[in-house]
């Protein structure tokens, strides 16, 4: 056998310039165990008689010399300087039946080459080398992995260069990537892990060389989803009035809150929400969302949200409290219920709408009257419409109710007012023609007093000396005729009562 080469390496270096160095050549054979567990390195030979001697040694690969675990003859048996309490002979009466294989239950760092050397009268009869391999694996975070954490499963072999490659494979058989990290071996990785992923994962061992026998090591895993989500909650609300989305009743150290739109067969989550009550930090995406306040603290980590919605705000809302590593849920489907009006020319629509539909259990219109039986339509999912005759008259006017029940049995309700319009103007009989000709004349007098004071203080103002001509047997007056009266009196807009008296 080829003794071991060494190279001068530094020690970062060390463990790969070995590895180099070494050859399938240089063992007989592979033995492939996980830590801890046993493994038989199996060695046979003649009886030991007479100047027959078994010895097993043991070298790790970054050493130069053997060194002895056991050494046995006809007439003694005695334990080297490597022998360990986990390492023995598998038959106490080796010396007749001349099974001298070894039984070993290998820690991490006793993984390296092991010789079973057959010695007669000094020189070697027969010598079987074993290159043990140790394998390590492991998963973090530790059982029962928290929900939404990411899995880590890791898979180490010592020597690295007893094996030529490892897998690792999900419940089901389903290959898993991989990655060769120097301190941790070989990784792979499962992001937002949920009860589904739960159960065995199996990591396969492959030797190197022309060995066809491959170690499989499972590892269980329990992901804890059981306690941390609570039961589903429905709701109701009416739009633009406050509802509380409740939280796990934990006290926790951040809260998400997550939101799927209504009516939707994509479940795909929104973040809309985020506070961190160690850094003090809020990240939000809508001013209709805020963190409760009494009886809830969410200083001290006791969260649940208000939420003022629209109807399309409704849908599914799940809010997951952090708890050092562990993950509690809560999810709330929320259903929600909005009346509006629409205006034709001969009927008036009242229409309640409403989302999530899937928890609805029935959508009805009611008038203050429970006597009087509405007649209802739906031309699309999510939209109920009564119709009432314009002009509203008095016995329709009233108080009409949109009542929402879920399967739940809870309900939320919305109310429209529908009055009687008022009326435009008052309508008066015609009077007397005689009278209408009176009627006419008052102001038609008044607008001549004003012309007159108003031309009385025009001349005085002006300081202009006018002279009256008074003739014999006529009135004195400073019209002369009745047109002057009427030229002065006439207004310069559209509205001229004058014009009707010129007709």
């Amino acid at each position: 056998m080829n003794k071991i080469q060494q190279q001068n390496c530094s020690p970062y270096l060390e463990f790969h310039c070995v590895k180099f160095a070494l050859s399938s050549s240089d063992w007989d054979e592979v033995v492939m165990v996980k830590e801890n567990t046993s493994a038989t390195l199996a060695c046979a030979g003649a009886r030991l008689r007479g100047d027959i001697s078994i010895n097993w040694k043991v070298k790790s690969m970054d050493a130069d010399e053997w060194k002895l675990i056991l050494s046995a003859s006809e007439k003694k048996k005695f334990s080297g300087g490597a022998s360990k309490a986990s390492m023995r002979l598998t038959d106490d009466n080796f010396r007749n039946t001349g099974n001298f294989s070894l039984v070993v239950r290998p820690e991490v760092e006793d993984g390296g080459l092991y010789s079973c050397l057959i010695k007669k009268q000094e020189r070697k009869v027969k010598e079987r080398i074993f290159l043990l391999a140790v394998l390590t694996v492991g998963f973090f975070p530790n059982a029962p992995v928290p929900q939404y954490s990411t899995l880590r499963l890791f898979a180490r072999v010592s020597p690295e260069i007893s094996v030529s490659k490892i897998t690792w494979t999900a419940p089901g058989g389903l290959p898993m990537k991989t990655e060769k990290w120097p301190s941790s071996g070989t990784v792979t990785k499962l992001p937002e892990v949920q009860n589904i992923d739960g159960g065995t994962y199996t990591c396969k061992v492959y030797p190197r060389g022309s060995s066809t026998s491959v170690l499989a090591a499972d590892v269980h895993v329990t992901v804890n989803g059981e306690k941390e989500t609570y039961k589903e909650i429905s709701a109701a609300t009416q739009a633009e009035k406050s509802v509380l989305l409740k939280c796990p009743q934990v006290k926790g150290d951040s809260v998400l809150l997550y939101w799927c739109s209504p009516d939707t067969k994509k479940h795909s989550m929104k973040l809309v929400y985020k506070y961190d009550r160690w850094r003090d930090s809020t990240s939000k995406q809508s001013s209709k969302l805020q963190l409760a306040g009494p009886p809830f603290d969410p200083k001290s980590g006791n969260f649940s949200f208000m939420l003022t919605p629209d109807w399309k705000d409704g849908g599914l809302y799940t809010c997951e409290v952090f708890l050092n590593e562990v993950v509690f849920s809560q999810r709330t489907r929320l259903s929600v219920l909005k009346v509006k009006t629409s205006v034709h020319p001969s009927k008036l629509e009242l229409l309640c709408l409403y989302s999530e539909r899937s928890e609805v259990q029935s959508v009805v219109w009611e008038h203050d009257n429970k006597t009087r039986r509405l007649q209802m339509s739906s031309n699309s999912p999510g939209r109920i419409t009564t119709t009432l005759p314009l002009p509203i008259s008095p016995d329709v006017a009233g108080n009409y109710t949109c009542t929402l029940q879920l399967k739940n049995g809870q309900s939320a309700w919305a109310v429209q007012a529908v009055t009687v319009p008022p009326t435009e103007g008052v309508t008066t009989s015609s009077p007397h023609p005689s009278l209408s000709a009176l009627l006419l004349l008052v102001p038609l007098a008044a607008a001549a007093v004003g012309v007159l004071l108003w031309r009385q203080k025009h001349i005085s103002d002006g300081g202009i000396e006018q002279s009256l001509s008074v003739q014999s047997g006529e009135a004195g007056n400073i019209y002369e005729n009745p047109e002057d009266i009427r030229q002065d009196l006439k207004p310069r807009g559209d509205n001229d009562i004058y014009k009707e008296l010129e007709r």
